[in-house]
Parts: structure tokens; sequence; C-alpha cells
């Protein structure tokens, strides 16, 4: 499994409806499980700045990751992206490659 990182950026509309931000969330949460079983979220923050969450999880493959992405925009996301993280250690590895 590789580590994504997604960033998250809620459309204006949803913003405005914190009320309802568990729901949405909740909703959001239990589409990706739906649709991607194999993704293990590691943790979940809301963020003040660019985007207004960041989500840690693990996904098999760049395919499933953009799965998870897709379904934040079919879901009134403005923004999502998704990156890979690498662990700093195999980072220094790959360092002393070069």
């Amino acid at each position: 499994m590789q580590t994504y990182i997604l960033f998250t950026k809620l459309s204006t509309d949803l913003s405005y409806e914190m009320k309802n931000r568990e729901r949405q969330g909740r909703n959001w949460l239990e589409q990706v499980k739906d649709k991607c079983p194999q993704v293990k979220f590691l943790a979940h923050y809301a963020i003040l700045g660019e985007y207004d969450f960041i989500d840690i999880y693990e996904a098999p493959d760049p395919e499933t990751a953009a799965k998870v992405s897709m379904i934040g925009q079919a879901n009134g996301a403005l923004q999502a992206k998704s990156m890979l993280a690498i662990p700093y250690k195999r980072f220094l590895q790959l360092a002393e490659e070069i």
C-alpha cells in the first residue's frame, strides 16, 4: 500500500453550511469505503488556509487514489488533490542513490 495525502477545498456553497459538515463528511467517507474498500484512512484534519481538509490514507495504486479525489469532487469539493507521500527514511535512501 502507498500513502497519499488528500487536500480538499470545499465549494463556497458547502463552506457556508457548517451545521451540515458532519453529515457531509460522513456521506463522503461512506462512499469512499463503499467504492474503495481497500483504502485505509490514517488521519483526518481540518485546516485553515488554502485548503479546508487534509486526509492521510493508504491506497493500493494511483487509480484508487484518484477515485478518492473524484468522490470528493462529486460531493461538492471545489478542489481535491491527492499526492503520494514517501516515508522520510525511504526518501533518504533514494537521495543516497543519486
